[in-house]
């Protein structure tokens, strides 16, 4: 097999001495794992490193690879210009590899880059990896707001690259783990950093990479981690991979989790087909919603079957709950997939004659329209979950004090700028944090005076 190693690493500049000044053997036991990492990578000598950077460009919907043949960067930054590092990119992997994921639609590519410079991410490791083993290339990756699943599958794409060319490889999961471990540290304290750090460690330190796809999104925001779909990344390119899985450390002093863990490839393993097994359990706890879902559901699931088998816009059939034809409402139409969004559409006033209208329409641009996400194909719909919300009565408030981020949602307004967020939404706890993401989709500065109103909904599964 191509790739014979893989490790999970964090980044704090401060463990380069230049810049720590003393400060990193507070995590003296991270440095030392690291050195292991480095010396592992000398032994095995790989042509070609490539890192999976939580800082590298991320876009919401696509996956940055760093095109070119050669990339530079210092530590200016963090006051040590001094030192440099110069990369030459292993441009056949990157084609390759590009090639590979245009093939399986996945989002990915070597357009949209912003910024030329090794980003600390990316340089952090490879300050440990350098004292060791220079005689490689680099292929360098950044994350993307997609799904944990869809960077699985441009990790196995990682994989099939190193295969197909032969390449002698290791990869590198560049990224930190939960930022809320201590009220003293930069993100404060929440009672899922800790939480999110200790299973994490768990899974790592066993290797069983499937659960990193079980990892609940409001789990892992809250927990203010940074690098679980690196992570996740890089076990996708360990797929169907024997392994022998060794955890080096873990410590927090600062409030952030640092965790370095070790793979070592020994040969296939046809039993660690970690993406099948998570989407046919997917697929059953789907089939389980769909026998329980209610009409208001039924409707928008058939809505979005109909429109994406055969491009055409279903008509609202018979034998539906009265109201659904007499009532006049707005309606959101949410769909997730494996956990994470993958479309959401609606109304505030009502645009159709029925209630019924309004789900279809609103199910088929949820499901082809968001322009944050690629249309919804084929394969993807029995792995779908589909909430209905139906909006009630919009009410003018005139003050925050007024709003329940469980009971209302919350529209602001300033001048023809408005963002709507729906009430009881995972990892939104805290009626600011719901008028902040309202003010961000409305593209509303913080410092703006907004209009607040409210609304209730009707919420069916």
């Amino acid at each position: 097999m191509a790739i014979q190693a893989a490790f999970v690493v964090p980044h704090p500049p401060l463990i380069v001495p230049e810049i720590g000044k003393g400060k990193e053997r507070a995590i003296q036991k991270t440095i030392d794992a690291y050195r292991q990492v480095a010396g592992r990578i000398g032994e095995l000598q790989p042509e070609t490193i490539v890192v999976i950077s939580s800082h590298q460009v991320m876009y919401a919907n696509y996956f940055h690879i760093s095109p070119g043949g050669e990339a530079r960067g210092t530590f200016e930054k963090f006051q040590a210009g001094q030192i440099g590092f110069e990369a030459s990119y292993d441009t056949e992997f990157v084609e390759l590899l590009c090639a590979l994921a245009w093939e399986k639609r996945l989002p990915a590519g070597t357009e949209g880059e912003t910024d030329k410079q090794l980003d600390h991410g990316t340089m952090v490791p490879l300050y440990f990896i350098g004292k060791c083993w220079t005689e490689c290339r680099l292929v360098r990756i950044g994350m993307s707001g997609l799904s944990l699943m869809k960077h699985y599958e441009l990790g196995q794409c990682i994989k099939e690259a190193a295969d197909l060319l032969g390449r002698k490889a290791v990869v590198v999961a560049s990224g930190d783990l939960s930022h809320k471990l201590r009220a003293e540290g930069p993100g404060g304290f929440r009672k899922e950093g800790p939480e999110y750090d200790s299973r994490m460690m768990y899974v790592l330190g066993n290797g069983n990479f499937g659960e990193l796809l079980d990892f609940p999104e409001e789990l892992c925001n809250k927990a203010g981690e940074c690098g679980h779909r690196a992570i996740t990344m890089m076990a996708g390119a360990l797929d169907r991979t024997g392994v022998a899985a060794r955890r080096l450390s873990y410590e927090g002093p600062f409030g952030i989790g640092y965790g370095v863990c070790e793979y070592l490839v020994r040969g296939e393993d046809a039993k660690r087909d970690f993406k099948e097994r998570h989407e046919e359990k997917e697929r059953e706890r789907i089939r389980s919603q769909i026998e329980k879902q209610d009409a208001y559901v039924a409707l928008a699931r058939k809505a979005v079957e109909e429109y994406v088998r055969t491009g055409r816009t279903l008509k609202a059939p018979s034998g539906l709950p009265k109201e659904l034809y007499s009532r006049r409402a707005g309606a959101f139409v949410s769909i997730n997939e494996n956990g994470s969004l993958r479309g959401c559409i609606g109304t505030i006033q009502p645009g159709g004659e029925s209630l019924a209208e309004e789900i279809i329409q609103n199910a088929v641009s949820a499901a082809s329209r968001d322009p944050r996400f690629p249309p919804v194909e084929s394969e993807e719909l029995d792995r779908l979950t589909i909430t209905v919300d139906v909006l009630g009565e919009v009410e003018r408030i005139s003050s925050p004090e007024e709003l329940d981020v469980k009971r209302y949602g919350v529209i602001v307004s300033s001048g023809n700028s408005r963002g709507l967020l729906l009430p009881n939404l995972a990892g939104v706890d805290t009626v600011p944090e719901q008028i902040a993401i309202a003010r961000r989709k409305a593209g509303i500065d913080e410092r703006e005076e907004v209009q607040l109103e409210r609304f209730e909904v009707e919420r069916h599964f």
